[in-house]
């Protein structure tokens, strides 16, 4: 279908003002449709709005994948229609532990996928640093509220970036090293997040 079969099928099926330029910024990545048009847009193409989304990142995309309308996957974790839309729209989940599990399992999220739909990467990436560089033990407990990983499995990978983290401190600091002064280091904090999923298995 060109972009003006496509833009008119949206007009006439379901009454969108959509010209064949905004069908092209659409495939070229410029723009992205509404939830309103994604829905329409798979309707004229006969497919699920699942299969017009590459690779889901956000929270809206994962529920539009799965074809769930904003009420329908409120009422299934336990929250209000405008609460969920609001953490929707900021990018910012805030929904407690049992609503947060109900999340995963009803959009079929992975740990990693979680923590990217809630906006959580950066809260997960400070534990592990403070966990690396202080007492790992007191941040099991944190990061397994973030994170529905077996408490056993979280244990080794947090012990395994303190190991890591300050056997390479150590080396920097003893007589006759190189004098990097804590770079190697610091790069292995810049890069502990993937360190850490290449130890849970993501």
């Amino acid at each position: 279908m060109a972009p003006g079969h496509v833009a008119y099928g949206l007009r006439a099926q379901y009454g969108l003002a959509i010209t064949p330029d905004t069908v092209i910024a659409w495939e070229r990545g410029r723009l992205a449709p509404t939830a309103q048009e994604l829905t329409a847009l798979a309707g004229v193409l006969w497919c699920a709005p699942g299969e017009l989304i590459a690779a889901a990142t956000t929270l809206r995309e994962h529920r539009m994948a799965r074809g769930l309308a904003p009420d329908d996957l409120a009422r299934r974790l336990g929250l209000d229609a405008p609460g969920y839309l609001r953490m929707e729209e900021s990018g910012r989940w805030r929904g407690n532990e049992r609503q947060t599990a109900a999340l995963a399992e009803t959009l079929g999220l992975g740990p990693r996928a979680l923590l990217t739909v809630t906006g959580r990467n950066d809260d997960l990436a400070q534990l592990l640093r403070d966990a690396a560089t202080t007492r790992w033990q007191a941040y099991v407990r944190p990061v397994v509220k973030l994170l529905p990983i077996q408490k056993r499995t979280l244990e080794f990978a947090l012990q395994r970036l303190h190991t890591d983290y300050h056997a390479k401190m150590a080396a920097t600091s003893s007589w006759g090293a190189s004098g990097d002064s804590g770079d190697s280091g610091r790069a292995y904090l810049d890069g502990i997040v993937e360190r850490f999923w290449e130890l849970v298995g993501s």
